[in-house]
């Protein structure tokens, strides 16, 4: 790979008058990064620009509209609506959220997400399951997830991974139960169910994935989860409408970042080591600083070509080793509702399945089991008759690769056989995400996957070049929710990143003597 033209090697850092930082990415990280940076003084602005590959700003937040409903094809929730949940803090002060979201005793609510409400669990040979077991199966989860969080800095863990250690937990406790055979192998097909929406919450195909020491080192805030009534890009139209016009360049494609000793610029103060971002169209970018907001998905895919000089192998490695997987949502709607008015979930157990059994190889005859369930959203006013599935990893990703036909049909058939009714009428509209084929995610967030720990997390965040000092400034900086340790995989985490990289560049020309920001 060659290097653009370069000037004179020689000379020490001097601090330019008005800094220009280059980001990428407009998704809440960037665009919080660039609001950071833009308010911290009126009249004497860093020079930002951010480039988004896409035509859009939100990233991963992504919200589609049927008529006059709403719906997220990206992040859902805010998780733990709280003081301590910038998210929360900003959406408040846009007027974004209703009244109940705002609630001060909703947000000292300490449930660790949203708690489902009533719900109906069916048996893929159509039966109604009784909501005692259920519950019961549910609880027996929750206890052994929680306890799986324990292993925090333990020199030693039971298993590699949560997977694991669920599932000897539940052989062992199997053993205790006094049921019949049949009995015992419905309470295993309902416990798989909450296997399958751990997934969700992971974002992986198979807890079998997700480390087991590290798991507890992710923080969850208190706070009943909420939504956006007009939908999570409100949030996002509101940081644009603060940022100065233009400032975001769309249709960006990030081909190679210059940076190190690859890229020097002669100044008009001086020389001053600098970063050169090229685009796939050709366009270059000089710039004395980048923050880069990639999604850790399109890092892994583009590792190897897209820096020049290559990252450090640790850093390298820590791209590689931490997961990455695929959550995607399917959105139904109908005439009329199959189920009861109260209903929040519904849920399919499918006969012989099992977390301690291998699952079904045969992804096209399949994928649609491992749908974790429905949320029936709520309140029908806004919404209408309105289902949302879940679904995730190599399924969720094969899913992407069928017709809105033959997911249709699909869904058609298993609500017919689990609820006993083959005449059911098949939904009138249905709208759906692809994240792992959207070529700038590939993905829908991280996790911390077996043969990783948070220490990744914190290297795949340090800036390069590694020897950063007062009189040698960060070239590139990594931000996005990949590079938060403890809020991975969360709008929380990926704003706060780009506060912190923002707040990184200020605190640098803070101590560099007559350099503004």
């Amino acid at each position: 790979m060659e290097p653009p033209p370069v000037g004179e090697r020689a000379g020490s850092y001097k601090a330019p008058a008005r800094p220009r930082v280059l980001i990428v990415g407009a998704g809440i990280a960037g665009l919080g990064a660039a609001h950071r940076l833009l308010l911290q003084d009126s009249q004497r602005l860093a020079d930002v620009r951010v480039l988004e590959a896409s035509r859009r700003v939100g990233g991963r937040i992504r919200t589609a509209r049927l008529r006059n409903k709403v719906f997220e094809i990206g992040a859902h929730w805010i998780h733990g609506p709280s003081k301590e949940n910038p998210v929360f803090q900003l959406a408040s002060k846009f007027g974004l959220l209703d009244a109940d979201a705002l609630a001060e005793e909703n947000q000292q609510v300490e449930v660790g997400g949203h708690p489902l409400g009533p719900s109906v669990c069916y048996s893929s040979w159509g039966q109604q399951l009784s909501p005692g077991t259920v519950d019961s199966m549910g609880l027996l989860f929750s206890t052994l997830l929680e306890e799986s969080r324990q292993f925090v800095h333990k020199a030693k863990v039971p298993a590699p991974s949560v997977g694991e250690y669920l599932k000897k937990a539940i052989a062992q406790s199997v053993k205790e139960w006094p049921d019949d055979e049949e009995t015992k192998r419905l309470k295993l097909a309902i416990l798989n169910i909450f296997f399958k929406l751990e997934c969700c919450v992971s974002g992986t195909h198979s807890l079998d994935l997700v480390a087991l020491g590290p798991f507890g080192e992710y923080a969850m805030l208190p706070g009943l989860d909420c939504t956006f009534p007009d939908g999570y890009e409100g949030l996002i139209n509101c940081i644009m409408a603060s940022l100065p016009e233009g400032i975001v360049l769309f249709n960006k494609q990030v081909k190679t970042i210059y940076w190190g000793n690859s890229y020097l610029e002669q100044m008009p103060t001086g020389l001053s080591s600098g970063v050169q971002v090229e685009c796939e169209d050709g366009e270059t970018f000089a710039a004395d600083h980048v923050i880069l907001t990639l999604p850790l998905g399109f890092l892994k895919e583009h590792k190897d070509t897209l820096f020049c000089p290559p990252l450090p192998p640790h850093k390298m490695a820590a791209i590689s080793q931490l997961g990455f997987g695929t959550n995607n949502k399917i959105f139904l709607e109908f005439d009329q509702p199959f189920w009861e008015p109260d209903c929040q979930i519904l849920e399919i157990a499918w006969a012989n399945e099992s977390p301690l059994a291998e699952p079904p190889a045969d992804l096209e005859a399949t994928w649609f089991q491992k749908i974790a369930g429905f949320i029936v959203l709520h309140p029908p006013e806004r919404y209408g008759h309105m289902l949302c599935g879940f679904i995730a990893g190599k399924e969720s990703e094969f899913m992407e690769t069928l017709t809105d036909t033959e997911v249709l049909t699909a869904l058609t058939q298993v609500f017919r056989r689990v609820t006993g009714n083959p005449q059911l009428h098949p939904p009138k509209n249905m709208v759906r995400s692809k994240w792992h084929s959207d070529p700038y995610t590939r993905g829908s967030y991280s996790y911390v996957a077996v043969d990783s720990c948070g220490d990744d997390i914190d290297l795949l965040a340090q800036p390069l070049p590694e020897d950063v000092s007062d009189s040698k400034p960060p070239q590139v900086c990594f931000a996005g929710e990949a590079t938060h340790r403890t809020f991975y995989s969360t709008t929380h985490g990926a704003l706060l990143s780009g506060w912190r990289e923002a707040n990184r560049l200020i605190h640098f020309y803070k101590k560099v003597p007559h350099a503004v920001l």
